[in-house]
C-alpha cells in the first residue's frame, strides 16, 4: 500500500488534493451524465406523450411518433456520453487534440472499411426522415419481409410470419415495399371448371362478398364492398376470376383466408366444380392414317 502511495505521489497533500479533486469532478461528470440521459428521455417521453394526444385517431402517426422518439432517444444518448468521455479525458489530463489527429489519420484507412456502416447511417437518416418505414408496418425490403420491430439509423429489425427475426442493415435497402399504409387490397383469384357458367360463379362470389362484409366480425376491416375484376387467365384446367377487397392495413390475409373458406362452401353448395387437372391421351397415328389399338387396361398397368 505504501508502494502505491508513493508511486502515486499521495505523499503530498496538494498532490493529494489535487487527486481527489479530479476523482470529484470526474464522479460530477458521470452524475451529469446520467442525470441528462434521465431527463432527455423523460423530455422525448412527454413529446412523444403530448404527440399522440393530438394524433389519437391517426394510427400511422402514431406508429410514426413511437418510431422517431426511439431514435431521438438513441442519438441522445450517443451525444452525452461522447461529450462527458471528452470531458473525463480533459480532467485526466489526456489532450483531445492528439487524439482527433490520430483519429483523422486512422480514420483514412478506417473509413474504406466502414463505408458500408456509414452508408447504413446515412440511408438510415432518410427512412426516417421520408417516413418510409415505422415500427409495427409490415414490409418488404432488403430482400427479407415481415413485421418490423425496431427501425434504428443502422438498421431495421423484422420477424417474420414463421418467428424469424431479420436485422436488415440500411445500407442494403434500396427498395421499400410498405403493406401497411393507408389502406390494402385483398386480391383474391378463384378458379373454376370451364363447364361452369362464368356469370353465375360471379354472382355467387359477389353474395359470399357481400356476406362476408356484413359480417360483425369483419364490417370494420372490410372498408369497400368486394370489387369484381372478371376472368383473369384461361388456365390449362379452369377460369380464373380475380375480385378484391379494399380493407383496413394488415387485414388483407385475413379477409382473404376467411373468403376463400366460404366461397368453397358457398360452391359445394350450389354444385360449382372447382378445377383438377384433366389428361387427354393421344396414343398417335401410322403413316397410312389408322390410328393403332388403345388398351385402357393396358396403360393403367403400365402407369401402376
Amino acid at each position: 500500500m505504501e508502494n502505491i502511495i508513493t508511486i502515486f505521489g499521495l505523499t503530498d497533500p496538494s498532490a493529494l488534493w489535487a487527486l481527489i479533486k479530479t476523482a470529484l469532478r470526474i464522479f460530477l461528470i458521470l452524475v451529469i451524465a446520467a442525470t441528462l440521459m434521465k431527463l432527455s428521455a423523460k423530455l422525448i417521453m412527454t413529446l412523444k406523450l403530448h404527440l399522440r394526444d393530438r394524433a389519437v385517431d391517426d394510427a400511422e402517426e402514431l406508429k410514426r411518433i413511437d418510431t422517431v422518439g426511439r431514435v431521438f432517444r438513441y442519438i441522445a444518448t450517443i451525444i452525452i456520453a461522447m461529450i462527458a468521455i471528452v470531458e473525463i479525458l480533459h480532467e485526466l489530463g489526456i489532450s483531445i487534440a492528439p487524439i482527433l489527429a490520430a483519429a483523422g489519420v486512422v480514420g483514412v484507412a478506417v473509413g474504406f472499411g466502414a463505408q458500408s456502416l456509414i452508408k447504413d447511417y446515412f440511408n438510415g437518416f432518410f427512412l426516417l426522415l421520408e417516413n418510409q418505414i415505422r415500427q409495427g408496418d409490415v414490409v418488404d425490403a432488403g430482400g427479407k419481409a415481415g413485421l418490423v420491430e425496431e427501425v434504428t439509423l443502422r438498421y431495421i429489425k423484422m420477424r417474420d410470419y414463421s418467428g424469424n427475426v431479420h436485422f436488415v442493415p440500411n445500407g442494403t435497402i434500396s427498395t421499400v415495399t410498405n403493406m401497411s399504409r393507408g389502406f390494402a387490397q385483398a386480391v383474391i383469384d378463384v378458379g373454376v371448371a370451364y363447364r361452369e357458367n362464368v356469370d353465375t360463379v360471379m354472382q355467387v362470389m359477389i353474395k359470399v362478398g357481400e356476406d362476408l362484409r356484413a359480417d360483425d366480425n369483419f364490417q370494420f376491416k372490410i372498408l369497400e364492398g368486394i370489387e369484381m375484376a372478371g376472368i383473369e387467365q384461361l388456365d390449362n384446367s379452369s377460369v380464373v376470376i380475380r375480385c378484391r377487397f379494399k380493407v383496413m392495413p394488415l387485414e388483407q390475409w385475413g379477409v382473404r383466408r376467411e373468403f376463400l373458406k366460404r366461397i368453397k362452401a358457398a360452391f359445394d353448395e350450389q354444385g360449382i366444380e372447382l378445377p383438377y387437372p384433366h389428361l387427354t391421351i393421344y396414343p398417335g397415328q401410322y403413316k397410312d392414317g389408322s390410328s393403332p389399338a388403345f388398351n385402357v387396361q393396358s396403360l393403367c398397368k403400365n402407369i401402376a
